[in-house]
């Protein structure tokens, strides 16, 4: 696997970021890593997805949407309308053409880290959760008992957080994207497949 300078990532991302993004940003890098000894899963590449993965996030709305039509990145009507929503599509695209970023895996974990989708993959479930669970994080419901789920079963873990993400926007606190819908009835009859099989 190819070797990424993970410091010269960190010092372009410190330079781009508010301090508390980039402090969030090393606390999901961490937390990726440590699910991904858990779940013997790469380490280096748990890593370079964890740190990349809001690489956009602190690029203005605005200029967004802007750098979505310029690469002919498509834009649904939700992200429209919140393009704050685009900064995992345009950070996907920014890790493959500025961080040189060519693993599919990582592209993926980092387009879906904020919908999810059905059927992640193993590093795509890993940032998912990293991003929810990481240490700074203290606003969302039910955090310890997510955090501790997270390093009994992910996916048990990912259906809980699409749960309380879906109550949160259904309290109209914010537009649903339909990935997220999704990913949610994908997990729901996973976890309703798992309950009923035998021991």
């Amino acid at each position: 696997m190819k070797t990424y300078d993970m410091k010269a990532f960190q010092k372009k991302l410190k330079r781009e970021m508010d301090e508390g993004r980039y402090q969030h940003t090393l606390g999901v890098m961490y937390t990726a890593a440590a699910l991904a000894m858990r779940y013997e899963y790469d380490i280096q590449k748990a890593q370079i997805a964890g740190l990349l993965h809001d690489c956009a996030k602190c690029i203005p709305n605005g200029k967004k949407l802007k750098l979505c039509e310029k690469y002919q990145i498509p834009v649904t009507e939700v992200e429209n309308r919140n393009p704050f929503l685009l900064h995992a599509k345009l950070g996907s695209f920014l890790a493959s053409h500025e961080y040189d970023v060519q693993d599919e895996e990582i592209l993926s974990a980092i387009l879906y880290h904020t919908t999810g989708k059905p059927d992640m993959s193993l590093l795509d479930k890993i940032v998912y959760i990293a991003d929810y669970i990481e240490p700074r994080r203290n606003k969302a419901p039910n955090l310890t008992e997510v955090r501790k789920l997270a390093f009994l079963d992910l996916d048990a873990a990912l259906y809980k957080i699409l749960s309380d993400t879906l109550s949160y926007l259904d309290e109209g606190t914010g537009e649903v994207d339909e990935m997220t819908i999704k990913a949610y009835e994908y997990y729901k009859a996973h976890q309703n497949q798992a309950d009923i099989l035998p021991e």
